[in-house]
């Protein structure tokens, strides 16, 4: 999927402008193959305006108590079958340090996909169809134009459909009683 970001800033006399039109590339992990990431916009903390319109700081994929991102991703069909090919370990942690820092730190080895973040979640689903799973495999399925707030919950996300699930989100860092 591409991404296309536009972002609104004031100029010098606080009238409001178009200071960026520009596309966000795809983040691609070669041990999740298929899966893309869009890291769109995000800050570590409030934000003040007017501003410039710049990029703020939002260093890791999660945001802080404060903070928030938004982006999209987008999951292939599950892969029929074979079980995933043995990894370097440590080489497919430090890729996604690079790509995607912080993410894996809430991933749990021994159940992959499942994640529990200290945030709330706003996520739409734009294409396709998803399946979200809870702890004891509680699931539900979600359509093109369905939205879940993930209230820092358990989760894991699943495609079992034919075609990429493309899923919007909104994250806000919260308090988080785990963490």
């Amino acid at each position: 999927m591409e991404a296309r970001r536009v972002v609104t800033g004031h100029d010098d006399r606080g009238r409001s402008i178009i200071v960026a039109d520009e596309r966000v590339k795809g983040i691609s992990i070669s041990a999740l193959p298929g899966i893309e990431f869009h890291r769109v916009w995000g800050a570590d903390g409030t934000l003040t305006f007017p501003g410039s319109g710049a990029m703020p700081a939002a260093l890791s994929y999660f945001p802080p108590v404060g903070g928030f991102r938004f982006g999209f991703f987008t999951l292939p069909p599950a892969a029929p079958g074979e079980p995933p090919p043995q990894r370097d370990m440590p080489a497919v942690l430090a890729e996604f340090e690079a790509k995607l820092p912080g993410l894996a730190q809430y991933m749990e080895p021994d159940s992959p996909g499942m994640h529990t973040t200290p945030t709330v979640d706003i996520d739409v689903v734009i294409s396709g169809e998803i399946v979200m799973e809870l702890d004891e495999g509680k699931t539900v399925t979600l359509r093109a134009g369905d939205s879940v707030v993930q209230n820092g919950t358990r989760h894991r996300w699943r495609n079992e459909g034919s075609v990429p699930a493309t899923i919007a989100f909104f994250i806000c860092g919260a308090d988080h009683q785990k963490f």
